[in-house]
């Protein structure tokens, strides 16, 4: 798959020259709502990106100064209340399947968070690798306002992960929303930017990881993922051999000789 080739419906979609990504949200009319149709879209991309090699970071974000306020109330709520059991399993497997595409493909992903984050779309965020925000953001797993359990789509998973057990269970019992200063002192974001700096601070971190050793990002994604029902002692074994497989590639090569002519290394991913 050539990413750069991709044509997006239901978002936007584009990869530069450095291999950066950005996929944007763009129904900013109404705060980039998620449909059926959106949800399966990326889904199916973030699958396909295990074969771009041309794609090599993933900026997450959404248009008119909001991330995303979740399923989209008209086109996917309304429609969720007269179908049937099947059906509506059907439609939550979906959605969670757009979550592990998410976290399954090699790529970093990061999310640039401003303005309304919530429901499935504090989801996509909690889903990336990293989270950029600004101090307007507004994030809210806010499934219990609508009647339904606060475990969706992984939440009661990663969050716990994230921000910890009591935080994690707050948020999600009570629907609130996390504030900006909340979710970086929390380690939900990595950091607070100005608005009209948000693109610019995620654009200089993915150009950051697409220079690196790309095929290593890969491995080490890989492993924060595996590794978290593992024993230490499974994790340090698969560690040892990731590592090792690290070694076989022309990148470590390609750093020893930089470091050994006193230059900065070029990394190609390979």
């Amino acid at each position: 798959m050539k990413a750069r080739d991709y044509k997006a419906e239901h978002f936007l979609w584009s990869v530069d020259d450095d291999g950066v990504a950005v996929l944007t949200l763009n129904r900013p009319e109404r705060k980039n709502p998620l449909t059926f149709q959106s949800y399966a879209e990326m889904r199916d991309l973030f699958r396909a990106l295990a074969h771009a090699r041309d794609c090599k970071v993933v900026i997450v974000t959404g248009a008119g100064g909001n991330f995303s306020s979740g399923g989209d109330v008209h086109e996917i709520i309304g429609p969720l209340t007269g179908m049937a059991m099947p059906e509506l399993l059907d439609f939550t497997r979906m959605t969670g399947d757009l979550v592990k595409a998410m976290r399954g493909c090699p790529q970093p992903v990061i999310a640039a968070i401003d303005g309304v984050c919530v429901g499935a779309g504090a989801i996509m965020a909690m889903a990336s690798d990293m989270r950029i925000a600004t101090p307007r953001t507004k994030t809210a797993f806010l499934f219990t306002r609508v009647g339904l359990a606060g475990c969706d789509m992984g939440a009661c998973a990663i969050l716990p992960r994230q921000i910890g057990q009591g935080r994690a269970s707050e948020l999600l019992f009570t629907g609130r929303v996390m504030t900006a200063e909340e979710g970086e002192r929390w380690g939900f974001h990595n950091r607070l930017v100005e608005p009209d700096a948000l693109m610019d601070a995620a654009r200089e971190l993915a150009l950051s990881l697409a220079k690196g050793p790309t095929f290593a990002h890969g491995v080490t994604k890989n492993q924060l993922n595996v590794e978290w029902d593992m024993s230490l002692d499974a994790a340090i074994e698969a560690e040892a051999q990731a590592q090792a497989i690290c070694m076989q590639t022309r990148d470590f090569r390609r750093a020893y000789e930089a470091f050994a002519a006193k230059r900065e290394p070029v990394f190609e991913g390979d």
